[in-house]
């Protein structure tokens, strides 16, 4: 990829892409509006620290890691700054920016050449927790990385950001910017309103009630911890494709509403049953394992005491019996110091795991 690498905006996203290039070698600069984030990412190992204005060596690509409702601006200002520099950018949304962005090659402040040199990309991957100390180099492994060429974008300008995706270890995938917003709309914005609008149920619920909450809500519910601020951006910017997804969802909770309002009427219950196998059905789309297609699992549920050392002395023991784990989770039981650890295997070394698992002193269920 050319170098070196400017990285502007030293959030979560920007931070992490500075210290998976720096650990595949890249030579990598940072610059952020906040003197305070820019030292962290700097701190941390995200790369060095320099001034926009006099940035030296001049990057030769610019990664613009800014939030989505100034990523235009910085987009356009980076295109004019450096003349000979590919420019990416990382917002979770597409197509306005680059509407901004032509926008401002109407308007003359730059060429519709420079815009040529300008690829937007986004990096499927996050956290409900933001800032530079967040970031780890390793975010993005074997996440999508989507590219959203136009067919006026140069070729060295994909090849660039296939080259970034690549070395952070995540996986490429090509969208025009409609698809792309599109799909995100209902991947990622529609998941995120719902988890928000769920938790916000829970304001005024009595402390007692959710002393019963169990791993079900918290799944539910874990991104309503996310920034505020970036949805408020994220959602007006997509909102032409996010609302046609909730008018979706709407008719779904109307339906269940008017059926729920009558649950003992002739059919209510088949079409509860009905909704809750639409649900089966569209979960059951989601791709599996290392984007594999999706797998049923044999789950096998051990109790473990809630003290240092369990969950590796079980790991290990699983590692003994050669079975591989594919996936787990665990909770907590309430009232007790014990987890109950889901470990999700292969159906055909069920057995046999539960076997090695209960001759070694472990409580299976």
């Amino acid at each position: 990829m050319p170098q070196p690498v400017l990285v502007r905006g030293t959030g979560l996203l920007g931070t992490s892409i500075g210290l998976g290039l720096r650990a595949a070698g890249a030579e990598v600069l940072l610059a952020d509006p906040s003197p305070s984030a820019q030292a962290v990412a700097e701190d941390i190992g995200a790369g060095r620290a320099v001034d926009p204005e006099d940035a030296s060596p001049a990057p030769g690509l610019v990664v613009v890691a800014a939030p989505p409702d100034v990523t235009a601006d910085v987009v356009v200002d980076s295109l004019r700054r450096w003349p000979a520099a590919l420019v990416l950018d990382i917002a979770s949304i597409k197509g306005r920016i680059l509407e901004q962005v032509r926008d401002a090659a109407a308007r003359g402040v730059v060429s519709d050449d420079d815009v040529s040199r300008y690829l937007p990309t986004h990096p499927m991957a996050g956290s409900e927790r933001s800032g530079p100390v967040a970031a780890r180099g390793t975010l993005f492994t074997a996440s999508p990385w989507v590219l959203c060429p136009s067919p006026d974008t140069r070729p060295e300008a994909v090849a660039a950001g296939e080259a970034v995706a690549r070395a952070l270890q995540a996986t490429v995938h090509r969208m025009d910017v409609a698809a792309h917003d599109a799909s995100v709309a209902l991947i990622s914005h529609l998941p995120q309103i719902v988890a928000s609008l769920v938790a916000a149920r829970l304001q005024g619920t009595p402390d007692a009630s959710l002393a019963l909450a169990g791993n079900g809500l918290r799944d539910t519910t874990r991104i309503a911890g996310s920034d505020p601020q970036l949805w408020v951006q994220i959602l007006a910017g997509n909102a032409e494709h996010i609302v046609p997804a909730l008018h979706g969802l709407r008719a779904d909770v109307e339906r269940l509403i008017a059926t729920l309002e009558a649950p003992t009427a002739p059919g209510a219950r088949l079409d509860v049953a009905r909704l809750m196998a639409e649900g089966n059905a569209g979960r059951a789309r989601i791709p599996g394992k290392h984007g594999a297609p999706p797998q049923a699992f044999a789950l096998v549920t051990v109790i473990v005491d809630d003290t240092p050392g369990q969950l590796a002395a079980l790991f290990e023991e699983i590692g003994r019996a050669g079975v591989n784990v594919e996936d787990m989770r665990l909770d907590h039981a309430s009232g007790y110091r014990v987890g109950m650890v889901d470990v999700s295997v292969l159906p055909g070394r069920r057995d046999e795991l539960v076997s090695a698992l209960t001759d070694a002193g472990w409580k299976v269920v």
